[in-house]
C-alpha cells in the first residue's frame, strides 16, 4: 500500500508562509524523507529516525548501525543525489547520526 504524497508541500501558500516564518528548510527535509522512502526498501526506511537541515547541512538520524554505516560509506553519493534532486546551492554537507 503506497502512502499518499504530502500535498501541502506543493501549495504556494504553504511555501510563502514557510518563507515568511523561516522554516523552508523543514519542507525540504520532508521532501528528502519522501525521496528516501521511495529510494529505500521499506524495512530500511523504517530505520530512519529523522531528517533535518541546519546551516546547509542535511542531518539524518538512523537507528540501525548497519544502515548508518552504509550511509556513512556512501555519504558523498547521497549528498550528490540530494543536491541533484533539490538544488546544489541548498546543501553542502551530509551528517549521519
Amino acid at each position: 500500500m503506497k502512502k499518499k504524497k504530502r500535498e501541502f508541500q506543493s501549495s504556494e501558500l504553504v511555501k510563502s508562509f514557510a518563507r515568511i516564518y523561516g522554516f523552508e528548510h523543514k519542507l525540504v527535509a520532508f521532501e528528502i524523507k519522501d525521496f528516501l522512502e521511495e529510494y529505500l526498501d521499506e524495512s530500511l526506511f523504517n530505520e530512519i529516525n529523522s531528517v533535518n537541515i541546519e546551516d546547509k547541512c542535511i542531518i539524518i538520524k538512523i537507528n540501525s548501525p548497519l544502515l548508518k554505516n552504509d550511509f556513512k560509506m556512501r555519504r558523498s553519493f547521497y549528498l550528490k543525489k540530494f543536491q541533484a534532486q533539490f538544488g546544489e546551492d541548498k546543501f553542502n554537507d551530509l551528517q549521519i547520526l
